[in-house]
């Protein structure tokens, strides 16, 4: 999909399941369940689906999902398959050394695990030739979590990053390439950040776990793993009325489904092939 002076692909990064129950909060199962069922230990399914945006002499990656370096007991705990970053940016004609930038909305490890990866005994990064951007707020806060949210940032994912300086840090919205802006939401974790890829008739929103499905657009409809989600529902209906007037495609990072989808004037979801 072309967007302004950017091509936008979406790369598989692999599947993982997570308790339903957490996924939708105080939202009755007997709803949820309906579009997404659950698994015989109330899981359900996950996609780890990333970003990738070429143009302007870069190659950028949004989210790199969970990566290769957890143990076997949490692979079965999370119902990790085979993960295999290289594979994956290979169906694209691209190796790691190709990428030029990699965007962490935040670093819960669903979502940064892939940066960094085990060579010869030694944590590294997995984009040699990458920066590496993220709130300055959000990285403040992956060394000071609370204790409801400490178990998601695993500091090998990203404290091998600092030790090799590629670390450029953020300090809230700004355009951060041409035609390409970041936005920050606090609602799920301080600092989350999102990038919206502007066209001409068009923009790309990357939702990451403000919307992490297709079956979060509620405004109610939340997640447990939500630190302030009154904070998260305002966040929400700012996106979502400015996605409807300004014709927005919303990228989902965790749909195992859809990709995208686009509103219409009827309050109906269009999908977006990607």
């Amino acid at each position: 999909m072309k967007i302004g002076n950017y091509e936008c692909l979406a790369v598989d990064f692999g599947d993982f399941v997570l308790d339903g129950g957490a996924m939708f909060g105080v939202v009755p199962k007997v709803l949820w369940e309906k579009g997404i069922p659950a698994d015989e230990k109330n899981r359900i399914p996950m996609k780890n689906r990333s970003l990738l945006i070429i143009g302007m002499g870069r190659k950028i990656l949004v989210d790199i999902g969970i990566g290769d370096k957890l143990s076997e007991k949490y692979r079965n705990i999370y119902g990790i398959g085979k993960v295999s970053i290289t594979e994956s940016l290979a169906k694209y004609n691209l190796s790691c050394e190709d990428i030029t930038d990699v965007f962490m909305t935040h670093l819960h490890f669903d979502h940064c695990g892939g940066a960094t990866h085990l060579k010869n005994n030694k944590i590294i990064p997995t984009f040699p030739n990458a920066t590496y951007y993220i709130q300055k707020s959000q990285w403040d806060y992956a060394y000071n979590p609370t204790v409801r949210d400490i178990s998601s940032y695993l500091e090998e994912n990203f404290a091998p990053l600092k030790e090799k300086g590629v670390i450029k840090y953020l300090n809230g919205g700004q355009e951060i390439f041409q035609g390409i802006e970041v936005i920050v939401t606090n609602g799920h974790t301080e600092g989350q950040q999102h990038l919206l890829i502007r066209g001409n008739k068009t923009s790309l929103f990357f939702c990451a776990d403000l919307i992490p499905t297709s079956f979060h657009m509620p405004i109610t409809w939340n997640m447990a793993y939500d630190n302030y989600p009154l904070i998260l529902m305002k966040e929400k209906e700012d996106i979502l009325t400015k996605a409807e007037k300004e014709n927005w495609i919303l990228f989902f990072e965790h749909d195992p489904k859809v990709a995208a989808i686009k509103l219409s004037s009827d309050g109906t979801h269009l999908p977006v092939n990607f």
